[in-house]
């Protein structure tokens, strides 16, 4: 049996899960989501608790149920908590600003980036004297927040030497020696 997929989910209070033949769809108080599933894996709601579980044990069904079971605990916790990604600009020069959902980036290229974020992520910047620039984004589903925030890491990847480049906040750089003087 799968770990990951055994495990249940905590349905909060004010989260309402509609269960319909190959659909798991989740509606709170930060909006509505939902996921489209196997039809012949079984979804139960008991108690403030949703299982999942596989109907056979063949190898499909079980590489499928720890992943459908994350999927809708991705749905459920954004649905009611949302989720967040933070990143960090480090490098001399290196700034980003927001207007609504478009962002500018200047990441040292002789050029800035625009960036036109979908209207599901609320997009904040904050630029402070003596800290990184970085830039703070929410949404419901963790899917596109995920795809929005590794297009702004292929900007400018952190490079091993310096670390300079767009990172995620609290991200660990290993970082490589340089060339030493050979003697």
């Amino acid at each position: 049996m799968s770990r990951v997929g055994k495990a249940p989910i905590q349905v909060p209070a004010g989260v309402n899960v509609t269960i319909t033949p190959g659909v798991i769809t989740a509606k709170g108080p930060k909006g509505e989501l939902s996921q489209p599933i196997a039809e012949h894996f079984i979804v139960k709601v008991e108690d403030g608790l949703m299982t999942v579980h596989r109907p056979s044990e063949s190898k499909m069904d079980k590489s499928l149920h720890g992943l459908y079971r994350s999927l809708l605990n991705n749905l459920v916790k954004g649905v009611s908590e949302g989720h967040t990604v933070q990143q960090e600009l480090v490098g001399v020069g290196y700034k980003v600003s927001n207007q609504g959902n478009l962002v500018e980036f200047v990441v040292g290229y002789s050029h800035k980036i625009l960036l036109q974020v979908p209207d599901e992520i609320t997009v904040t910047t904050l630029t402070e004297k003596g800290k990184n620039p970085s830039i703070t984004m929410t949404c419901v589903d963790k899917q596109l927040l995920g795809q929005v925030a590794a297009k702004i890491r292929s900007f400018r990847k952190p490079e091993p030497y310096k670390g300079k480049g767009i990172k995620f906040a609290g991200e660990v750089l290993r970082k490589k020696a340089g060339k030493s003087a050979s003697k």
